[in-house]
């Protein structure tokens, strides 16, 4: 038995996951930070709080009336011959329950991750698969913004709070977007390869994610880790539950004289295991292990 564990021990690949993309929360906490939005400005959009929820279902109707008479936004939402009334009536709910959010000043890390979330079904991983460009949720941001100093110096005569709660209110969207963009391109970047790989999810994982497989785009024959990458950028949430985090230490070039840099690395938990075709990688191969086309991956947490 002890020879066996031994044998298993040599043939054991190196499992350390790098160059993961910071997590929502992880950004929403830094970016706050830089764009340090200040008490006084706090207090400036607090003062236009009510202001904007009384012109928020205007801003609605408004909003979803001028991109369906904008002829490419009509277009991707598939409204050339006018919106249809079930889909209108998601979209202006889904806009409604943003719009409620972002008045209320919610700061909090569940909004985050529900800007993450919203920004992928933006990409296309919607039940309806409408895919919007970053060109229109950008400009989306900018025109609830332009939206908000209309609608807040039409109604408060004070020019110096105004320009304060403006301050505080492009901060603020801006946060949003970030979080936004960041769940646009990890959804796009697990469509991006030469041909798709299965991920199969078990245990914990499937109520946690609520899904039970996924398909992840790879490049020819690239490595294993690369697909682990796409797939614990697009689901920042299974990280705590597989993946120990630890700091790796590197020397530019290799030269123990330089300072040495720092960066977040990722082992799978004890316990858990990510088999391609049915064979563990800890001992096949490990995260260089090449994928070719009708490859499987399967990602199991302990107990199975």
């Amino acid at each position: 038995m002890f020879e066996n564990q031994e044998i298993e021990r040599e043939r054991e690949q190196p499992m350390t996951l790098g160059r993961l993309a910071p997590a929502p929360l992880e950004t929403w906490d830094r970016l706050q930070r830089f764009l340090a939005i200040s008490d006084e400005e706090i207090a400036a959009m607090q003062a236009t709080v009510d202001v904007l929820f009384r012109r928020g279902p205007q801003l609605v109707a408004d909003t979803y009336d001028y991109l369906l008479h904008f002829e490419e936004t009509a277009a991707i939402l598939g409204w050339e011959s006018g919106a249809d009334p079930e889909h209108l009536e998601e979209r202006r709910r889904f806009f409604t329950i943003w719009l409620a959010r972002t008045i209320g000043m919610d700061m909090g890390h569940d909004f985050a991750q529900y800007l993450f979330w919203a920004g992928k079904k933006h990409a296309g991983h919607g039940p309806r698969q409408t895919h919007v460009d970053t060109m229109y949720v950008t400009g989306a941001i900018s025109l609830v913004q332009s939206a908000f100093a209309d609608f807040i110096a039409a109604e408060i005569d004070d020019a110096a709070r105004v320009a304060l709660a403006l301050a505080g209110w492009n901060k603020y969207l801006t946060l949003q977007l970030q979080l936004m963009l960041d769940g646009y391109h990890a959804a796009r970047a697990i469509e991006d390869g030469q041909y798709p790989i299965e991920v199969a999810l078990f245990g914990r994982l499937r109520p946690l994610l609520e899904v039970q497989r996924i398909s992840i785009w790879v490049q020819n024959m690239a490595p294993a880790g690369e697909l682990l990458r796409k797939f614990f950028n697009y689901f920042p949430e299974a990280r705590a539950e597989a993946l120990e985090r630890e700091w790796d230490t590197r020397s530019p070039n290799g030269d123990a004289t330089w300072l040495a840099e720092l960066e977040h690395v990722y082992r799978p938990r004890r316990g858990w295991r990510v088999l391609l075709n049915g064979k563990n990688l800890r001992f096949h191969g490990g995260l260089e292990a090449p994928l070719d086309e009708g490859d499987q991956v399967s990602i199991f947490p302990p107990g199975r």
